[in-house]
């Protein structure tokens, strides 16, 4: 990839991570107070932070990067077809947080459109350039730029290098739709004979980073929409793993594995 020269990554980084912190101040003040939610279905709860943490967020990004627009969880502000957009999920792990359950996060990536020379990482042409994902409960930060190394807290990282199947901890998610939970569950059956143990947690951003930083060995996901895993599929690449994603029909919405690139071949999206 050519260097790019109109946007320095260093500083964007810096703008992001000071967003992200600002709202993972919100998520500790508010863990363990009653939350006012917008919507409620039967497996999602929509916050008011939720769209108080974006709008936080937007201002800030929007400050030092008026020509950039963010593409949310919670909408879309600023410019809608700019060269550069930030990918913004305010709270993921929603429901987690939602229960007072100490893991979720915020997460923040910005994208170029590919230029004609490279090839993007999504479908829409975009690619990823820099990614954040802070937990606050922990205060772990972790960051990536595209063809450096991935860090925690200003650690460098990498994935694990097992390569057995039944030595590894794999996260599986659960799209909230009937035919991906039906999809879903006879895999789920099938891995879990295979593998030391498969979690469930509740955050794919945060799934993605324990995959980077050697904690799980993959991560599956049958539907996950972009905002979930643009931070963290970059990390886990700057990582050295592996992040394999599949465009689906509804938009920004994709099927996907991370993994540390050693166990791919024994893995699969349900189907």
């Amino acid at each position: 990839m050519k260097p790019d020269r109109t946007i320095d990554l260093r500083r964007a980084q810096i703008a992001a991570v000071h967003a992200a912190r600002s709202v993972g101040a919100l998520m500790r003040r508010h863990l363990n107070t009653s939350k006012r939610a917008n919507a409620v279905t039967q497996h999602d709860i929509k916050l008011e932070l939720d769209v108080r943490s974006q709008r936080l967020i937007e201002r800030s990004l929007r400050r030092g990067f008026p020509a950039v627009g963010v593409l949310g969880e919670e909408g879309l502000a600023g410019p809608t077809n700019s060269e550069y957009r930030w990918v913004v999920d305010p709270i993921d792990g929603t429901v987690n947080f939602a229960y007072g359950i100490p893991h979720a996060c915020v997460s923040i990536a910005l994208q170029r459109r590919a230029p004609a020379d490279d090839v993007a990482d999504y479908e829409d042409g975009y690619q990823t350039l820099a990614g954040v994902v802070y937990e606050p409960f922990c205060d772990e930060l972790w960051t990536g730029l595209r063809g450096q190394p991935a860090r925690r807290n200003g650690r460098i990282i990498r994935v694990s290098g097992r390569r057995r199947l039944r030595e590894a901890i794999l996260s599986i998610g659960f799209a909230k739709t009937h035919e991906n939970l039906e999809a879903t569950l006879p895999y789920f059956i099938e891995l879990v004979h295979r593998v030391r143990k498969l979690r469930i947690m509740g955050s794919a951003a945060l799934a993605l980073t324990y995959v980077a930083g050697g904690r799980f060995d993959a991560y599956i996901e049958r539907g996950i929409h972009l905002w979930d895993i643009a931070a963290g599929g970059l990390i886990v690449q700057c990582a050295g793993g592996e992040f394999w994603h599949e465009a689906t029909p509804k938009r920004h919405a994709y099927r996907m594995i991370a993994s540390n690139g050693l166990l791919r071949r024994r893995l699969r999206v349900p189907d």
